[in-house]
């Protein structure tokens, strides 16, 4: 039976336990995407998780939706993971980059001026976060079939400079609401060519750029986290199960290390049944877990090992508190995302 503390082997990944640090946005990096000395000591502090997934990092400029993410396109940035990495791994832990491009979910005047792009022009809802004053999401540019190449190569070149600055693999972000989700799910994507229209052809992006990670990776370092309830960025798929399903199947073909979803626990969680078609890639189960909740996934088998976002921002020791059940820190919401404070960022206190 799996335990918090069980040793697990994601493909070429060996975790000392079963507790994952999901990525999360801060938004401590330079206004050019540098990854600063404060996000050397925040990863550090939380080595002990079997494995950390780094906050969404863009692979481009073009890619971004937020101010000061980390991004993976310059060499200043390679420089700047390089001593994140290696803190990490100094006190004995694993991290993958998550990559990410948001697609819609941002605004020209994140972008120079320049529309975002899209699977397809549809407008998002709401307004963009954390910009002030507030503005509306805009009508995004439909991308040509030469653009989706280039951004494949993007992801590509992103994934070799991971690799240049020290992490373990990558993780793609085809999760959210973000440009590989707007592809994926049919409300999104209103394509008439090879890459909409069936589930195949909308999934054609994501495994394309899966493949050019494999490329450099391995399929066995490479995880992808995706999200079945499209619940995020005005999201939504006709039908759930037959696309994350495809989607898992044609990942296991490939066999990657891992995939990842955020789910409510559920009796018909699609996140079982694209555990099932997926052929035995291990599942990572992230939202809302309690204690009590992420044990019993663990010795059921629902789960290969669990993750946390907003518990580990404020239990820097979150693997050991859960091991010893002990109380956990509360978490404190000035100050999360946005600032380039220390307070509420590196100054939670770990356990005596």
């Amino acid at each position: 039976m799996a335990e918090l503390n069980s040793p697990l082997v994601l493909g070429d990944l060996h975790l000392k336990n079963r507790v994952v640090m999901a990525p999360l946005t801060r938004s401590r990096a330079t206004a050019d995407r540098v990854p600063t000395a404060m996000m050397v000591e925040y990863y550090a502090q939380r080595a002990s998780a079997g494995l950390i997934i780094s906050e969404a990092t863009v692979i481009s400029e073009e890619a971004n939706g937020y101010l000061n993410t980390p991004g993976l396109f310059t060499e200043a940035q390679v420089a700047g993971w390089k001593p994140v990495t290696q803190a990490v791994h100094d006190r004995g832990g694993l991290i993958v980059a998550q990559l990410w491009h948001v697609g819609r979910v941002s605004h020209p005047d994140l972008l120079n001026g320049e529309t975002p792009v899209s699977a397809s022009s549809i407008q998002q809802a709401g307004q963009v976060s954390l910009l002030r004053p507030k503005r509306d999401y805009v009508i995004p540019r439909t991308l040509e079939i030469s653009e989706i190449h280039s951004i494949t190569e993007q992801y590509k070149q992103a994934a070799i400079k991971a690799k240049q600055a020290g992490f373990d693999g990558v993780e793609l972000h085809a999760a959210n609401g973000y440009l590989i989700d707007q592809f994926l799910q049919s409300s999104t994507n209103h394509r008439e060519d090879e890459y909409g229209g069936s589930v195949e052809n909308r999934a054609r992006f994501l495994l394309e750029v899966v493949d050019a990670l494999i490329e450099v990776w391995g399929a066995g370092r490479v995880g992808v986290h995706l999200a079945p309830r499209g619940d995020e960025h005005d999201m939504g798929d006709a039908d759930p199960r037959e696309t994350f399903g495809y989607a898992l199947e044609q990942l296991g073909q490939r066999k990657i290390a891992f995939f990842f979803t955020r789910e409510y626990l559920a009796e018909d969680s699609i996140s079982q049944y694209m555990k099932q078609r997926s052929g035995g890639v291990p599942y990572i189960a992230n939202m809302r877990l309690s204690r009590e909740d992420a044990i019993q996934l663990l010795a059921s088998g629902q789960a290969d090992a669990v993750s946390f976002g907003k518990a580990y921002i404020a239990n820097p020791d979150l693997f050991e508190r859960l091991v010893q059940d002990a109380p956990l820190n509360e978490l404190v919401f000035e100050n999360m995302i946005g600032s380039q404070t220390a307070e509420g960022y590196i100054d939670y206190p770990a356990l005596a």
